[in-house]
């Protein structure tokens, strides 16, 4: 029987309802799977529960933006049945309804940021304290996102370089098996080179031999979590004093949408014709097709075009009605 290593206050009872499954004859893979990642949730969002409060499930019970409603039912079910089961012990925890049903939330309208915005995000970026136990994270958020914006990797992309993956002049990075299991290499501008390969001196010294490029002390050297990115985004907004764009607040994902916009803009203003540009962007940022990148068209506000002379309806033919890719 394979052992999980669950870490969070719940880790007898994961342990016990997997030897329960497993002596009952069933594989109870992908469920393991799914409950180690409720572990990582618990460990990172509520480390001190000992049980599942509702507060734990009602967060847990929230879907992603790329998830499905079916891939949402098959995340609830196991943590469920772990509640159900630490009911059986003796233990109140709450389990999440059989009938929920995750909420139809509107497309998030993608924030282009301003210059006058990333100057701001970047310098409460390039500002944070540093923290106790914590002698690398300091350095590490300005250069994530930096990398996110200059490069337009999505957030697990850059949660994910390891190491060896970046160039000895950090001015090449290949991304592995990344959406759609497709590499692809990327080149990072001469002034992000630079502030890498300053980086690597510090990780080198702090923690030497790291698999991963920005690795979480916390978790010993493993990489961060998704919910950590999103948190820091959103102190770095906060900290610059910046409100929600219309009510809707920015995510990490948006550095993509703006390296998108910005480069294609930046195309246009240089007269370049896009119907010729658009696959060698789609190839940069690994998209499955060119309608996925031809949709940043659709966020070119319409003065621009009228600057540069192009007609927005020429790339009527290339542009989706939605855009799937993120």
């Amino acid at each position: 029987m394979k052992k999980y290593p669950f870490s969070s206050k719940l880790k007898e009872d994961l342990d016990l309802l997997l030897e329960q499954k497993h002596s009952l004859g069933y594989p109870y893979v992908v469920s393991s799977q799914i409950l180690l990642e409720f572990d990582r949730f618990c460990l990172e969002h509520f480390p001190d529960a000992e049980t599942i409060t509702p507060d734990i499930a009602m967060a847990w019970a929230v879907i992603k933006p790329t998830e499905k409603p079916e891939s949402f039912r098959n995340r609830m079910a196991p943590v469920r049945e772990l509640a159900r089961y630490m009911n059986r012990r003796g233990k109140e925890a709450c389990v999440i309804p059989n009938g929920i049903v995750p909420r139809e939330s509107q497309r998030h309208v993608p924030h282009i940021f301003t210059p006058e915005e990333l100057e701001k995000f970047f310098h409460a970026a390039d500002t944070r304290p540093v923290m106790s136990g914590f002698m690398l994270r300091h350095l590490q958020i300005p250069v994530i996102f930096r990398i996110m914006y200059a490069c337009g990797l999505r957030p697990n992309e850059v949660r994910l370089i390891r190491t060896a993956d970046l160039s000895p002049d950090c001015g090449a990075l290949f991304i592995p098996e990344s959406k759609g299991h497709k590499d692809r290499r990327v080149s990072l501008p001469a002034g992000l080179a630079g502030i890498c390969c300053r980086y690597r001196e510090h990780l080198e010294r702090i923690f030497p031999g790291s698999e991963y490029f920005f690795p979480c002390q916390k978790y010993g050297g493993r990489h961060y979590g998704a919910g950590w990115l999103i948190d820091v985004f959103r102190q770095c907004w906060e900290d610059a004093g910046m409100d929600a764009a219309n009510g809707c607040p920015p995510r990490p994902y948006d550095f993509r949408h703006t390296f998108a916009t910005h480069r294609l803009y930046q195309w246009m203003a240089d007269g370049k014709d896009l119907s010729v540009c658009i696959p060698y962007l789609s190839a940069y940022m690994g998209h499955a097709d060119f309608s996925a990148t031809a949709y940043y068209i659709h966020l070119i506000p319409e003065i621009f075009f009228a600057m540069s002379g192009m007609d927005r309806n020429r790339f009527g033919g290339l542009i989706p009605e939605v855009a799937h890719e993120d």
